[in-house]
């Protein structure tokens, strides 16, 4: 028997309020109100990791807190280590908080876990699957978790995929035979599947060709567009971030430095710090180093974190 998924008000698209003092986007006209309750609420969160008995502990996220709005793409760039991954595995109840609150639509993702994973979706730069299973048999299986129908799961399978460039002939072979670009498509895929009103993308274009990343850049316009979707995007193709985001969270060693569209921020490091009005410069400003950098903790190694 299957059951039936409530979610706020998904695919209906409604009249948004204009906030005079908000820039407008800098990807689309199209405006979505700063006001009222966020789609996604961080405030004041941080988790540690301990790593070793005679170590401290490593901070990888540390006191952040912000705010995307219904319909909105919020950019999350920094640098290796820099929290990026384990902010999104926290909004997406992998992780547990240490301190602070996440609510997704007004559900607190420790008290409310499973209405959270009924509304997010995440895909992730290295996506998991039953490796020895199809990309269809994957995808139905995810479908089943989520109590959609075998028939209708497999008709959208295929639209999907086929939107991402992968034909019906190839989704009979064992996920394990296709590329590593062809496998971040199927994950793609798999969560755009059940209409998440919340998508957290973490990389999703990494290692894909120019081709490949194009398809997926324009799936994601699509899908905010369509379904009315808010979307977190970690990435380091800082061209990426300023085709597909709003506004733009920097990180740096697990703090939130800088927000703003990426026209605010070419605009602030070009008054604050006198340097090119570049989302690079903007960047370097503040966190100090470059997006391919790598975060050392204090006892000079690398954290794990991406």
């Amino acid at each position: 028997m299957s059951t039936t998924i409530t979610r706020p008000d998904v695919g209906v698209r409604r009249p948004v309020a204009i906030d005079p003092t908000v820039s407008p986007s800098p990807v689309d006209g199209a405006r979505v109100a700063r006001t009222g309750q966020p789609a996604l609420l961080v405030e004041g969160v941080t988790k540690r990791f301990v790593v070793g008995r005679r170590r401290k502990p490593v901070v990888a996220v540390d006191d952040v807190t912000l705010r995307v709005a219904r319909g909105e793409i919020y950019g999350l760039l920094g640098a290796n280590g820099g929290g990026k991954s384990t902010l999104i595995r926290l909004m997406s109840t992998l992780l547990t908080l240490d301190t602070g609150r996440i609510e997704v639509f007004g559900h607190d993702v420790a008290r409310d876990e499973m209405a959270v994973k009924r509304l997010i979706n995440r895909v992730s730069v290295d996506a998991a699957f039953f490796k020895k299973l199809s990309p269809m048999e994957n995808l139905l299986f995810a479908a089943r978790m989520y109590g959609l129908s075998d028939g209708s799961a497999r008709t959208e399978s295929i639209r999907i995929l086929a939107r991402l460039g992968i034909s019906e002939k190839r989704l009979g072979r064992p996920t394990e035979q296709m590329s590593r670009g062809m496998q971040q498509k199927v994950a793609i895929a798999r969560a755009l599947l059940t209409s998440p009103t919340v998508l957290l993308l973490d990389e999703p274009t990494t290692g894909l060709d120019p081709r490949s990343k194009l398809d997926v850049q324009t799936f994601v316009e699509e899908v905010r567009e369509v379904h009315d979707a808010s979307i977190v995007l970690t990435t380091h193709d800082l061209a990426e971030a300023e085709r597909l985001c709003d506004r733009i969270g920097i990180l740096d060693s697990g703090r939130l430095v800088a927000e703003g569209t990426a026209d605010q921020l070419k605009t602030r490091v070009a008054v604050e710090h006198g340097l090119a009005p570049t989302l690079e410069s903007a960047f370097m400003a503040w966190t100090g180093r470059s997006l391919d950098d790598d975060v050392e903790d204090e006892n000079g190694e690398e954290d794990g974190d991406d």
